[in-house]
Formats: C-alpha cells, structure tokens, sequence
C-alpha cells in the first residue's frame, strides 16, 4: 500500500498557525480521547523537583498540570508554540490555576528563544516538529547532555487495517502540514537518543517513544 505523503514534503510554519487559529477555542475537547497517550507520556518523563522541562507545541497548555506536579513549585516549563490563539488559551489556564514558573514562547520550535539547557522535553502531537531536522537541533542544542526526552503522535497503522489508515489521515490533514514520515514519524529523534523506548500501537495508529538526548 502506497500511503499519502500530503501536501507538501517540509512542514509549512505558516500554514500551520492558520490550522490551528481557528481550532484553539475547541482544541482541549479535539485533544480528549488522547489524554491517556498525554498520561503515558508524562509518566515517562523522569522529572524531579526544581527541573526544567520545554514543552515543545504546547498548544493551549494542557500538559501543564502534569508537568507541574513533577517540577514543583521551584522548576520551570517553557511552552513553546508558534500560535497566538492557542498560547492565549495557555495564559488564560495558567491564571485560573495560579501557576508561576512558566514561560510561553510564541515561536516556532526552529526559532524559539532558548536559554540555557533544560532537563527534559515532550513532543505532544508535534509531527511537524519531528519532521524538521532544524528544529529538533535547536531543541537538542537547550537541553542537558542526557536530558529525558518524549514525544507522541500519530503513525500510519499496517496496510489490513483501513478504518484506523482513514482515522490517521483525518487527523493528519487537520493537523499537520505534511504526512512525510508518518510511517516511522519517530525516526528523527530517536536519532539524536539513547536508550531509546517505543511503544508503537499501529493498531490504533499512535505511539509514544522516550530517551535521553544523545552525548554529543
């Protein structure tokens, strides 16, 4: 079987922020069925109080919460998004839950202005982020030699199974601007880990991948 590799072979930035502009009102209930992959990802991330964790397409913030109980009170999240509306839904939970120590960065992930080198990152539904090899050197460029790392997304299930193929490329045009990659969309990173541990559910068309940013 011959999968779609949609428009487009690089993400598109500014095709992406026009997905998303309409789409941040509504985007905490599209991203509902997925919480579990969310849970399974945070627990994944081995965080200790005072850390710093980037959060790279942190969207409206909704990895917020479970990033704060692992860092506490002292740590630090830096969410990262290119989209205005959606950081905009980010600002509005970070004020109803009274949090400090977060930092929102409207800007790609290519571009985002990092300092320093944090402990940990998560890619949460960030396909295009994985696909761009720019982009993840500048992640990798702020993050700790040894730095927990995970990341999340959809993935083309096997050829036999046509309704979770036509689930993965509804979401796929709805939310990222190429489907290059999707059958290993992990590939990318887990190229730059060590350590590296998938749990591929083609079945469902997901994944969730983990490891420490490689010693370079």
């Amino acid at each position: 079987m011959q999968y779609p590799t949609g428009p487009g072979r690089r993400p598109d930035a500014s095709r992406a922020r026009a997905q998303y502009r309409g789409r941040a009102a509504r985007y905490d209930a599209e991203l509902a069925p997925f919480e579990p992959l969310r849970r399974e990802a945070l627990d994944l991330l081995e965080l200790h109080a005072g850390d710093t964790v980037l959060d790279v397409g942190c969207g409206t913030g909704l990895s917020f919460d479970g990033l704060k109980r692992k860092v506490g009170t002292g740590g630090h999240i830096v969410g990262i998004d290119p989209s205005p509306e959606m950081l905009a839904q980010a600002r509005v939970r970070i004020a109803l839950h009274h949090w400090t120590g977060i930092t929102l960065l409207p800007a790609t992930a290519a571009e985002a202005p990092l300092n320093g080198s944090a402990d940990a990152a998560m890619f949460h539904f960030t396909h295009d982020v994985l696909r761009d090899p720019q982009a993840l050197d500048h992640v990798f460029a702020h993050l700790k030699p040894g730095a927990q790392v995970v990341a999340t997304g959809l993935q083309w299930g096997p050829p036999w199974l046509p309704l979770t193929n036509a689930f993965v490329l509804g979401a796929a045009l709805y939310s990222v601007t190429s489907m290059a990659g999707l059958a290993r969309p992990w590939d990318l990173l887990a190229a730059r880990l060590t350590g590296v541990r998938l749990h591929s559910m083609p079945w469902v068309g997901l994944y969730v991948v983990s490891g420490r940013a490689a010693v370079t």
